[in-house]
Formats: C-alpha cells, sequence, structure tokens
C-alpha cells in the first residue's frame, strides 16, 4: 500500500508539474472581475436600485412642479434650467453609496481576503468605482428620459445630454474616491454615510443647481461661485443647450484630476496598511 501511495504521489506531481502555471490576471481584468462581482449584489438584492430609479424620479418631480412656477414663472421654464441641476445633484449624491458598501465589506472581512490575492492591488477599490458608474449612467438615463417626456428640450442636440452625462459619470468617479477613503476610516456604515451627508448635502444646496446665484446675497454668492458642484452644473448645463465653453469644461476637468490625485493614492495607502 505504501508503494502504491508512494505511486500515486508521483503521478500526481507530475500531472501537477506538466500543467503550466495560469498567468497573473492582468489590472483591467482583475478590476472588471471585481465589477462584475459588485454588479452581481444588485441581481441579488435589486432593491439597491430604488436610488438611482425612484429617488431621482421623485426629487425631479418634486421640485419642478412644488417650485418652479415661483422660482421660474413656469414648470416648463424652471424645468429647462433645473433638469441639468437636478442631473448634477442626484449622480453626486448616490457616489456616497460607494463609501458605505465598501465599508460593509471591511467589516465583513471580504476585502482581508482580497488583499492576499496575488492581483493588481487596487482592483478591488477600481472594480467597485466602475460598478457604482454603471448605476450613475443608469440614474442619469432615468432623469433624462423623464425631462424630455415633462418637456425638457435640450438645445445641444443629441451629443449635448450624452457629453454631460460622460462629464458628470467622470466627476462621480473622481468624488468616490474621497468616500472610498472615508469608507476605509470609519468603523460603521452610518458614520460613512453621515460624513458624506454632512460634506454633499451643502455642496449640492449651495451651488446653482435649483437658482440663479445673481438672486443671492453677495457672501452666499461668492461661495457658490467657488463651489465644484456649481462649476460642474454649469458645465452640463453649457453642454445640453449648446453654450459650454472650453473654460467651463477645463475647470471641471482639473477639479477632477485634483480629487484623484490627492485621495485616489492616499486610499490606496490606507487599503494597504489597514490591519
Amino acid at each position: 500500500m505504501s508503494i502504491d501511495a508512494g505511486r500515486d504521489a508521483e503521478r500526481l506531481r507530475q500531472a501537477i508539474a506538466a500543467r503550466a502555471r495560469p498567468g497573473r490576471p492582468g489590472a483591467l481584468s482583475a478590476s472588471f472581475t471585481h465589477g462584475w462581482r459588485a454588479m452581481l449584489k444588485i441581481k441579488h438584492v435589486p432593491e439597491q436600485l430604488f436610488d438611482v430609479t425612484a429617488f431621482p424620479v421623485m426629487m425631479t418631480l418634486m421640485f419642478t412642479y412644488l417650485f418652479g412656477g415661483a422660482l421660474a414663472g413656469s414648470t416648463g421654464e424652471y424645468l429647462q434650467f433645473f433638469l441639468p441641476g437636478i442631473l448634477v445633484q442626484t449622480i453626486v449624491m448616490i457616489t456616497m453609496y460607494t463609501g458605505s458598501g465598501l465599508n460593509t465589506d471591511i467589516t465583513r472581512g471580504v476585502f482581508d481576503r482580497f488583499r492576499s490575492l496575488p492581483v493588481w492591488s487596487p482592483s478591488a477599490l477600481v472594480g467597485a468605482l466602475l460598478a457604482d458608474a454603471a448605476r450613475y449612467t443608469v440614474a442619469g438615463a432615468v432623469i433624462i428620459v423623464l425631462g424630455l417626456a415633462l418637456g425638457f428640450r435640450p438645445g445641444g442636440g443629441v451629443i449635448g445630454p450624452v457629453a454631460a452625462l460622460a462629464l458628470i459619470l467622470l466627476f462621480a468617479f473622481s468624488l468616490s474616491w474621497i468616500w472610498t477613503a472615508l469608507g476605509m476610516l470609519m468603523r460603521t456604515e452610518k458614520a460613512v454615510m453621515g460624513a458624506s451627508m454632512m460634506v454633499l448635502f451643502p455642496m449640492t444646496f449651495v451651488s446653482n443647481i435649483f437658482v440663479d446665484p445673481s438672486t443671492m446675497p453677495a457672501a452666499l454668492r461668492s461661495v457658490v461661485d467657488v463651489n465644484p458642484i456649481s462649476h460642474l452644473t454649469t458645465a452640463v448645463r453649457g453642454l445640453m443647450h449648446g453654450t459650454v465653453t472650453a473654460g467651463q469644461i477645463g475647470v471641471v476637468l482639473v477639479a477632477c484630476a485634483a480629487l484623484v490625485v490627492v485621495f485616489a493614492p492616499l486610499s490606496m495607502r490606507i487599503y494597504r496598511t489597514r490591519t
């Protein structure tokens, strides 16, 4: 029996040695794999799509028909001004779920396993952000289709809304690195959500999303003018109505680059050193 066992072991070693070891997955492949994992969560818990379907519809209808007449004289006029802004606010607000979802995975010990795998280290984080970009796209499409149904008519034609959505997705991807860092630093999902709301709520409301800043007091208007959300909204309005300038887009791209340069390396440092 011992001789047979030795022969079997030898055959097993030969069989294993004869096969080429599979190559290490590339950075893009690993990132898409992690992204697909995040998308599968939605498949099994479809309620996660509530924030990108029902919430945008509710916000668009509520602000258009409750405040449109008072702010612009008619709901139709206000919709032309407001729809690009609510598109920005909805997607920017959804980015907070990046940090809370990451914090949940960390709490359950999933990311300890990911860090032990022989793959590109940032792939778990980048994959999660790519999956979130798919959710942002759904939210944006819902708002644009609803706006067209309500009477919104973009002066920039078909290209305008598509380019506007692409610019918002780029900004949302960049902004999500902040919540990624918070998700790894804070102890609970609720803490991440609370901190995110403390930042996003004033940023989106103290901006030019809902009203023209020229109607605001001078002190408040100065804050609105430096708010990156205001610059994003201005560029999105310009793209959708065909009046955008290179400078307006350039400011948004610089803000995106600054967010990634600062918070992406910080997030990766925390990811590697977290115990």
